[in-house]
């Protein structure tokens, strides 16, 4: 066991959600001169490493932008390649997921994944459904805007239906609604590639998230370089809107 997983492991309070956008696959093909889809397929060797990492250091939910509602415009070529790519590892991950106990579930519009993407999907959720140590979420098919106006809808039902009143729509409603309701909001958001945007993704749910900005692209992104990110996490003060002062505070009278 490395020095750092050690450091990490005794830690207390360690984030209990993170959230990886994981950015910079066909960067890293170009830069080698490969065609992208070699990019995607380190990807997944680098999301193997990182699940792995966080289970092994006790992270409760790892939640992944594999492949976002905006993705679908992508060049035809590409869109079947990641896929096909989909369909070969989830079964292919299975005996990964199982060593570590860790659960597979998904978020977004999974209905407009082809058919056999959906069947193998849903295959390692079922096979994976009673893991408890770490649930991985992958978000499929994903927009925050579109999951958000997904549940202004589900909401607004309600009220016609007489279900609910308008007034009783609120945070805690909404936040129902949402693909992720039965998980806690992401504690950290990672990034890789040295970009600085949240590209539409878990935008109810960062709102009070840390972010995490690494130079890095993904498939060269390491269990050291997670560690180091929970690391910079507990070297934060998350004050929730209060000051300092009111926090130490809550921690003497708890």
């Amino acid at each position: 066991m490395s020095e750092l997983k050690e450091q990490v492991k005794a830690l207390k309070n360690l984030p209990e959600h993170i959230a990886i956008i994981m950015d910079g696959n066909g960067r890293w093909a170009k830069k080698r001169g490969f065609l992208r889809a070699l990019g995607h397929e380190n990807g997944v060797d680098a999301l193997r490493r990182i699940a792995t990492a966080s289970a092994e250091v006790n992270i409760k939910y790892l939640t992944v932008y594999a492949f976002s509602s905006e993705n679908w415009n992508r060049p035809k070529t590409e869109v079947k390649a990641l896929m096909t790519l989909l369909v070969s590892s989830l079964k292919k991950e299975l005996k990964t997921l199982n060593d570590n106990k860790i659960r597979l579930q998904a978020i977004g519009d999974t209905t407009s994944l082809p058919a056999n993407c959906r069947k193998e999907l849903e295959e390692v959720i079922e096979l994976t459904k009673d893991h408890k140590h770490m649930t991985l979420t992958l978000a499929l098919s994903y927009g925050s805007r579109e999951e958000l106006s997904r549940a202004a809808r589900e909401l607004a039902q309600e009220v016609a239906e007489g279900i609910r009143t308008a007034d009783s729509i609120n945070e805690e409603a909404l936040a129902s609604k949402l693909y992720t309701a039965a998980m806690p909001d992401p504690d950290l958001l990672i990034r890789t590639s040295n970009e600085y945007r949240i590209s539409n993704y878990l935008l109810w749910q960062i709102a009070y998230s840390e972010l995490y900005f690494s130079p890095k692209l993904w498939p060269d992104f390491q269990a050291e370089d997670l560690y180091n990110a929970i690391l910079d996490y507990r070297n934060r003060e998350r004050r929730f809107g209060k000051i300092s002062e009111q926090l130490k505070s809550d921690y003497h009278n708890a």
